[in-house]
């Protein structure tokens, strides 16, 4: 992608649009536009296939998916734009399905529908183009981690191994409804409270998988950050479908380009790295808080219902993932 995007960078040199303090130039989760001495507009889209069958849930997710990067800036959504691909072959009550579950979740954020977009196409995709605010002096970065520092992620892992064993048959009921339910849930709360609690850098775990994001933040803070595979929480089904080798053609793909960044104890499950690089749909927030913060954090996080866990720390080094 930084190759795709070089050319870009050649035409608009972010030093000569002062007012935009997050582009181009830093891999982080959304753009940042300010406004005035105190305020700032956060611009973000994303969207993707279905995940799930149930069109309802898979707006739903997709939404929150999309809602996520406000809340890794540090920001509040204002409104969405629905971005739509849908087939000429299929009912529209499944599209009105997806958006309803899109809607309901932009109006759980605080936000608006306020317009959209759609093409036809062979496969359905749907998400959003997110408006949010920050205030200027309240913006989270991947950078900022610092040696000592804890990481806290606020969601189990797995949700595209869990996916994977769905588009196979392989499934439990159960399982794909606890991941839908995490899939679902916004990062808002989470946010707020590594806000609350001082957390010196933030980002969510999507696409690239725990690896990928991790050592993102990782190089953007100068830092390394040592993961313990042991304290890592999974959702339910996760492990025994990933020893069963289900995992997503985005797994590899993740670990072939991260792979060099990141080193594994030889003492790990087998299964271990295909987890560490499953991509993510909608996952949750990895946060760097001073030691002493730590605790108190982590207390408001499980007392507002997240499924927050403490994996690791920060340490002395220049940009890599060591994982025990």
């Amino acid at each position: 992608m930084a190759q795709v995007l070089r050319p870009l960078s050649a035409v608009f040199q972010q030093s000569d649009y002062t007012q935009i303090l997050v582009g181009l130039a830093e891999p982080d989760d959304a753009a940042v536009y300010q406004l005035d001495d105190g305020r700032a507009i956060i611009s973000t889209m994303d969207f993707f296939p279905p995940v799930v069958d149930d069109a309802y849930a898979f707006g739903a997710i997709a939404a929150a998916n999309a809602l996520s990067d406000v809340y890794a800036m540090g920001g509040h959504p204002l409104m969405a734009i629905n971005l739509v691909a849908f087939p000429d072959n299929l009912p529209h009550a499944i599209l009105s399905e997806i958006l309803r579950g899109g809607a309901d979740k932009v109006k759980e954020a605080g936000a608006v529908i306020a317009g959209g977009h759609s093409i036809t196409d062979a496969e359905p995709k749907y998400g959003l183009s997110v408006t949010g605010e920050v205030a200027v002096n309240k913006i989270m970065r991947k950078a900022g981690a610092q040696p000592g520092d804890r990481l806290i992620l606020t969601k189990p892992l797995g949700t595209g191994v869990v996916t994977t064993a769905l588009k196979q048959g392989k499934v439990a009921d159960a399982d794909l409804e606890a991941a839908v339910q995490s899939m679902s849930r916004l990062n808002a709360t989470a946010a707020a409270l590594a806000q609350k609690h001082g957390a010196r850098a933030l980002t969510d775990i999507t696409g690239f998988g725990l690896a990928g994001h991790g050592w993102e933040m990782a190089r953007a803070s100068a830092v390394d950050f040592r993961l313990h595979f042991s304290q890592i929480k999974l959702l339910p089904g996760v492990e025994r479908y990933a020893r069963a080798g289900v995992f997503p053609g985005g797994m590899g793909r993740n670990r072939d380009y991260f792979s060099q960044w990141v080193s594994l104890d030889s003492q790990l499950p087998e299964y271990a790295p295909g987890l560490l690089y499953d991509p993510q749909t909608s996952g949750g927030l990895l946060m760097a808080v001073a030691a002493e913060s730590t605790a108190a954090l982590l207390s408001d996080l499980l007392a507002a219902g997240e499924q927050a866990f403490t994996l690791g720390e920060v340490i002395a080094g220049n940009g890599r993932l060591q994982v025990m």
